[in-house]
């Protein structure tokens, strides 16, 4: 393709773009498609000689459409959010052509510098303290990396590295096995999955706690345990204190894990992967308190901040420890700048990484920060506009406090009617939700997800679940 055929084919791809989400209301959100629907549709084999950019545009509604679960469309309630915008798309074009590889400075010296920049304008935004920040002038930095999921596995390695690094010093005799097999990390039982995964793929134990009576980890949980384990000879050193938990939006107690850490010694991690953007709103970021005490800190911008994925944003205060954890430094990776500014291949587990940072870039200036702020809040309010229509219904009660983008519901009743009712919500494809399950108590949740979502799209969604509400309830009672 030369470029006069790159010109014609990315015009006709930003047409069709375009139609594609203005109009995605139009689509049902869930696709009807079986397992290997596509194997047919397809040769078996790729072309010997080159097609047309035409067929390939021919091809998109046929092949892939009927196979898409539509994440943006307004009816789409499920997980959380993947956000996605104009700009941020105009950003990966442009990355995807400059098409580097930032794994040091010298690599693509524009790649580091902008990540440098926006995290620092970012964490401002979040009013992060200043050890968080490179322009504080001490050791502290943000990094992007792929999901939330690498932040809390990097954050857990580097804490892992310091630990045993502190505990040789005290104990020569001790060798790097016998010290792992005393490594003993904590979060809350309402964490993410990917908490305890981290743990197994850095061959920790990882104990999880049990959480009040709002889902939330208390600071004295966590005390008791970290007591218990010295008592057994265990070696304490990572915590991950999660705010906006995936299962109802919890908020563990930094203010209370953050000092319990802090005195013990022991990394405190906080992951805010989807509710972190809200604290670009000054009247959300009560959230955040006891940051100060954290050591590292992650959110998603690609979550619910219009930064496509992937994108997810890492502050460290002592960035050292990861740096010292992952430091392989073969000659064809060195150069003259060294140490005048971060080459983050240190600061992640893969090596490679791409120009990601220009995305937060195009965003942040195409929108402005009161226009983000906008954003989150008009989803906010939706929330609660959902909220209300539930508490109307005597037939429902809600599971969790509502205070960021999700509704956590369900019918009064036994679990089994209210798996029976989620069936039905998503077997007719009008509106997406997913469940979840805490105390043996299983609900269904409601996250406002599109960008293009309104008030009439809740109204809707609200309309479809109390039809097929109804339809459940009559089937039932003429059953009895």
């Amino acid at each position: 393709m030369d470029a006069d055929g790159f010109k014609d084919f990315a015009k006709e791809m930003t047409d069709y773009i375009a139609n594609y989400l203005e109009n995605i209301r139009d689509r049902r959100v869930l696709p009807t498609v079986e397992p290997g629907y596509m194997k047919p549709l397809l040769p078996s084999e790729a072309p010997q000689a080159p097609e047309k950019w035409e067929d390939i545009m021919s091809d998109i509604e046929r092949v892939i459409m009927p196979g898409v679960t539509h994440w943006h469309s307004p009816r789409f309630h499920a997980y959380f959010p993947t956000a996605q915008s104009y700009p941020a798309i105009v950003a990966d074009m442009l990355s995807g052509a400059i098409a580097c590889i930032g794994f040091t400075w010298m690599a693509s010296p524009a790649c580091t510098e902008l990540e440098v920049l926006m995290l620092d304008w970012l964490g401002k935004m979040l009013e992060l303290p200043n050890e968080f920040l490179a322009s504080s002038g001490g050791k502290g930095g943000g990094v992007i990396q792929g999901t939330a999921s690498e932040a809390t596995l990097v954050a857990l390695l580097g804490a892992k590295a310091k630990k045993i690094r502190q505990v040789k010093e005290e104990h020569p005799d001790m060798t790097d096995n016998d010290i792992i097999a005393k490594l003993v990390a904590y979060a809350s039982c309402q964490a993410h999955s990917s908490v305890e995964r981290a743990g197994l793929l850095g061959g920790v134990k990882f104990r999880l706690l049990d959480v009040d009576s709002k889902y939330k980890l208390r600071g004295d949980t966590l005390a008791e345990a970290i007591r218990q384990d010295r008592e057994k000879g265990l070696i304490p050193f990572y915590a991950v204190a999660t705010l906006g938990t995936t299962c109802s939006c919890a908020f563990d107690k930094l203010d209370e894990l953050g000092p319990v850490c802090n005195r013990e010694d022991v990394w405190i991690h906080v992951d805010a992967a989807y509710a972190g953007s809200a604290f670009i709103c000054p009247e959300f970021r009560y959230l955040l308190k006891g940051i100060e005490t954290a050591d590292s800190f992650n959110f998603n911008p690609h979550k619910w901040m219009l930064v496509n994925f992937d994108c997810s944003t890492m502050w460290l205060k002592d960035p050292t420890y990861v740096i010292n954890a992952f430091n392989v430094d073969p000659l064809y990776l060195k150069h003259d700048q060294q140490g005048s500014a971060p080459d983050y291949r240190h600061w992640q587990i893969p090596l490679g990484r791409r120009f990601r940072a220009l995305k937060l870039w195009f965003v942040l200036r195409l929108y402005g920060v009161e226009n983000l702020q906008k954003y989150i809040r008009n989803h906010v309010t939706q929330a609660h506009e959902f909220e209300a229509h539930v508490k109307s219904d005597s037939r429902f009660e809600i599971v969790a406090e509502v205070i960021l983008g999700l509704v956590c519901f369900r019918l009064k009743g036994s679990n089994d009617i209210n798996e029976m009712l989620l069936k039905r919500i998503n077997g007719a494809g009008y509106i997406h939700l997913v469940p979840s399950k805490i105390n043996d108590t299983y609900f269904l949740r409601l996250a406002i997800c599109s960008r293009f979502s309104e008030s009439q799209d809740i109204d809707n969604s609200w309309r479809e679940i109390k039809l097929r509400a109804d339809e459940l309830l009559e089937e039932q009672s003429v059953t009895k």
